[in-house]
Formats: structure tokens, sequence, C-alpha cells
């Protein structure tokens, strides 16, 4: 009997909303996350990886956009007035997060990175054994009163695949 490696992948619910800003002079920053898991029966395991699904990088609205952080998972920062990002904690360099959802609040001491490109993915997790992981990653924009308003959105693809 040959058994096949198997892999299952799913999030909590496919979109991740922020809510809304109500920018002000300094900024105001939400905070919320997806969270996905996997599953493999495939003893070598898998990697679990995400990157933006085009080659802007921004949250568009329309003509109007948030541009992405300039950080990165070595060196996460800080989001600035009018960017976003995302982070896995205690990934990379990122360090503890947080640990609830975070709406139209003051800026907060999190640090994020850019989304990668599309045909750039980073790992944010592996396994090296069969079994089931489950992923929080975090997404944050913070806002300025000059930020146009409207809903923004972008499209963020993870793939799980066996080792």
């Amino acid at each position: 009997v040959s058994v096949v490696g198997v892999i299952t992948i799913f999030t909590t619910s496919g979109t991740v909303t922020l809510g809304a800003l109500t920018p002000d002079a300094t900024g105001t920053q939400s905070t919320n996350k997806d969270t996905v898991t996997v599953t493999t029966n495939d003893s070598d395991g898998y990697t679990l990886t995400l990157k933006d699904a085009d080659t802007t990088y921004t949250l568009a609205s329309g003509g109007d956009s948030f541009a992405a952080s300039s950080g990165t998972p070595a060196s996460p920062i800080t989001l600035i007035n009018n960017t976003w990002g995302w982070r896995v904690d205690s990934l990379a360099s990122f360090g503890a997060g947080p640990t609830s959802v975070i709406s139209n609040a003051a800026p907060s001491a999190l640090t994020f990175a850019a989304i990668p490109a599309n045909g750039t993915p980073y790992t944010i997790n592996s396994a090296a054994a069969e079994g089931t992981e489950v992923t929080d990653v975090w997404y944050s924009a913070r806002a300025l009163n000059t930020q146009p308003s409207g809903t923004y959105t972008d499209i963020v693809t993870y793939t799980a695949a066996v080792i």
C-alpha cells in the first residue's frame, strides 16, 4: 500500500478586517490577525509562505493607497503614517506582539514588515514532521488625517507545501 502525502491549509475567515480608522494629526492604528492552520500527514513536514498577490504591495482604494512598511522580518519597524504591514510574533526579529485586536488606537510600538512581493514569498512557519500547526499573522495600518477616506484592500497569498 502506498499512502501519498496530503496537506491542507485554511484561514480563519479569508478576510482580515482592520476596522475603521479615524485619523488625527498624529495618526491612528488598527491591528487584526488571520489564523492560518496547516495539517499534513507527510513525515517530512511542510513550509508555509506568505506573499502579496500582485506587485503593488499596497492597500488600495481606487487611486488612493497605503504604502507598504519599509521594514523587513530581519529588521521590522513601527509603522509610520499611511503605511501597513504584517508580523508573526517571535518570527525573525519580530519579538512578542499583540494579544488582542487593536482598533482605531494611538500608534503602537509594535514592529511590522512590508508584505513580500509576488514571486518572492517569505517562510512564516515550517514543521519537520506530520501534524497540525497554527500560525497567527497580524496585519496593521496606520493613518494620518491626510489619508483619503475609503475601503482599502489587498490580496495576500499563503502557500503550504510538503518538504
